[in-house]
């Protein structure tokens, strides 16, 4: 299954293989070139097809757990000061998503939005100290009973260059749903209350939907 978002990127990119494909059968008479162009051609799809992949994901809904919003690697674990939204301490875990990665977005509790606002910016690394600040960006608030509000900041890296959010103020989020997308290569930020055991280590490979970032500490 891929993703909507991918539909005409590879629908065009289909094209152009098929059109490549055919002017060099046609026009390329060495035999060891021609081989070595259709081999590229077929890699470069595979990729953009495995890029736009969604797949299903096996979500088991808790309002006790926060859920990793999207596929990649733990990359930051720590308390800092929010100032967009909060303006108070927050704990915070980032994952970084390569090229290869599933790009989905996924709301990590179930819950109301209470905030979303999209930033235009820069293309820094995502893995940058300034990125979730100055790079093109979307942070979204989503609010339970359970474990009041979470925020997670959708982040573009040096090839993302667009970011698609479905969420709207006001919308019902359901935890492990589609809630948008990043187009090659990226990052996402999750703010949460400090309070919050956090379930997962520096380096850890996650889950978009199925592994559990953090949850509710027992007092």
């Amino acid at each position: 299954m891929f993703h909507k978002e991918g539909h005409k990127i590879i629908l065009v990119t289909l094209v152009i293989v098929v059109a490549c494909f055919l002017l060099a059968d046609q026009f390329i008479t060495i035999h060891w070139l021609r081989t070595m162009i259709f081999i590229a051609l077929f890699i470069f799809l595979v990729l953009i097809l495995q890029f736009f992949r969604n797949p299903k994901r096996n979500t088991h809904q808790n309002d006790n757990h926060v859920l990793s919003p999207v596929d990649g690697k733990v990359v930051v674990i720590e308390e800092v000061f929010e100032k967009e939204y909060f303006n108070e301490k927050r704990l915070q875990v980032s994952v970084f998503m390569s090229p290869i990665n599933v790009h989905v977005t996924r709301y990590p509790i179930s819950g109301k939005v209470v905030f979303s606002k999209y930033h235009p910016g820069k293309y820094l690394v995502a893995w940058h100290p300034k990125a979730s600040e100055e790079n093109e960006r979307t942070t979204v608030v989503v609010e339970n009973n359970t474990y009041g509000k979470v925020l997670y900041r959708q982040i573009a890296g040096a090839l993302a260059k667009r970011i698609v959010n479905y969420a709207k103020a006001d919308d019902t989020a359901k935890q492990g749903a589609d809630s948008g997308f990043i187009k090659f290569g990226s990052r996402v930020d999750l703010f949460l209350p400090l309070n919050t055991k956090v379930n997962v280590s520096l380096n850890e490979k996650v889950r978009g939907g199925e592994s559990i970032i953090a949850e509710v500490k027992n007092e």
